[in-house]
């Protein structure tokens, strides 16, 4: 592995790539290849288990599987060039074997599943030749067979959808009697191309949060996973960045440290209220749960916010009508009865529930817990020069101005509140911030 680019965490090389070149890498470089996905779960169940640790050891190329790696590689300063997760990549794998004529041999997952995902692949790569599917229920008699059976078929691509620790192990053990040129521990791809596990929403997927939709689709099996595994996951993560290897590696701060317990902290028990709150939205109006705008953030970068929609979806169009309704002075638009909306939404906005999904830039970099609001495009060209140093910061989910009544206070004092907070901000600050805001959500003051 130290020949491509990679990022060490957890005393594993990460391939730090993009597809298109992973896959180059992966079929057209003449040495056969084993390659593994790394995902939080992974690293969790590699630490307690020495033979799984064994066998990723073993693989050529290891890929970064998920938020959690990419979490992990911020803590230490770094970034990966994409989630280069299977369920996305897995496509690219079967259009990249059709490309090069190479056959595939699908093994793993219940009886059916592997036919099932291999009618679904060649109806999308008509091209795509796929030589042989077997279930993975087998005992240690059988192996042999099994491996004959791969071989016998020609396969150049094997997938190995045993899960989590087995097929990597199983790859490891028997790897020097497989013939095939690339060899790949596939997890649950079997189930989401035959239809047995449903696919989150795009939202969720671009967000992150995919987990969440597994968990609230799958909850006996991803409870333990999710529910205990993330927080663990991240205390790893954390303990990681602080490691000798990383010392000669720009850390995260203290402030982006708090910024990532806590939002990671949040997003995880708040996931049933998340799912319920996706629920009551789509049940009063038609169109996605979630709301997205381009907002400015740091130093004027743009970037996309994140928002559960308390509106109708034509909210934007109509904005122009009724904003002689404007009930704050200044240049940023509230009204206390505004039309556009919804009775789920204004529930949403009096709790402050709509701006949940936030959490999502935190932890993501966009934003911070404690910081200005986000302003508009629009706003921020209409600013008084003065108001420009409130963009000298990263902008936050809460701050002065949602403490001191929010809607209710005007433009120019908000100004002076962010440009207070830009001064001042210190860890013990942002902490009296956060438990102050709770005061605000429940008072409900100046939110509509």
């Amino acid at each position: 592995m130290n020949q491509f680019p990679s990022i060490n965490l957890f005393n594993f090389e990460i391939l730090n790539s993009d597809a298109q070149k992973a896959i180059e890498l992966i079929f057209d470089q003449p040495k056969e290849k084993t390659v593994a996905f790394l995902n939080a779960h992974c690293i969790n169940t590699a630490r307690k288990d020495p033979i799984y640790r064994w066998a990723l050891g073993r693989a050529d190329v290891l890929l970064p599987d998920g938020s959690g790696l990419q979490l992990a590689a911020k803590l230490k300063g770094q970034r990966f060039s994409e989630n280069l997760n299977g369920t996305d990549l897995f496509p690219k794998i079967m259009a990249a074997a059709a490309e090069r004529k190479m056959k595939v041999f699908m093994f793993g997952s219940r009886e059916g599943v592997a036919e099932n995902a291999a009618i679904k692949a060649r109806s999308m790569i008509p091209d795509l030749k796929i030589v042989g599917t077997r279930n993975g229920f087998f005992d240690k008699s059988e192996e042999e067979v099994i491996i004959d059976q791969i071989n016998a078929s020609g396969t150049d691509v094997l997938l190995v959808a045993l899960g989590i620790p087995m097929q990597d192990v199983w790859i490891a053990r028997n790897r020097h009697r497989l013939n095939a040129k690339v060899v790949f521990g596939v997890g649950a791809q079997f189930d989401f191309w035959a239809g047995r596990v449903s696919r989150a929403p795009e939202f969720f997927r671009n967000a992150g949060m995919e987990w969440i939709w597994r968990l609230a689709i799958e909850p006996k099996r991803m409870f333990k996973r999710y529910v205990f595994g993330n927080p663990i996951f991240v205390f790893r993560a954390i303990k990681e960045s602080f490691s000798t290897a990383s010392a000669r590696k720009p850390r995260v701060n203290g402030k982006r440290l708090l910024d990532i317990i806590l939002s990671g902290g949040a997003l995880l028990a708040l996931s049933p209220l998340v799912a319920a709150i996706v629920v009551a939205i789509r049940m009063e109006s038609k169109g996605s749960a979630f709301f997205t705008q381009m907002r400015v953030g740091e130093n004027g970068k743009q970037f996309k916010i994140y928002k559960f929609r308390s509106m109708y979806p034509d909210a934007e169009e109509r904005r122009k009508a009724i904003l002689h309704l404007s009930n704050r002075a200044g240049i940023c638009f509230k009204s206390r009865n505004d039309p556009r909306v919804t009775r789920v939404g204004r529930l949403l906005r009096r709790l402050s529930l709509d701006e949940l999904p936030q959490i999502i830039n935190v932890l993501k970099g966009d934003m911070a817990i404690v910081g200005p609001r986000p302003a508009l495009l629009r706003e921020v060209e209409a600013y008084p020069e003065k108001a420009y140093g409130r963009l000298g910061t990263k902008p936050g989910l809460t701050g002065l101005w949602q403490i001191s009544g929010r809607a209710e206070v005007s433009f120019d004092k908000m100004i002076n509140m962010d440009l207070a907070t830009v001064k001042s901000r210190t860890i013990f600050t942002d902490l009296a911030i956060i438990a102050l805001t709770f005061r605000a959500v429940i008072s409900g003051r100046g939110a509509y």
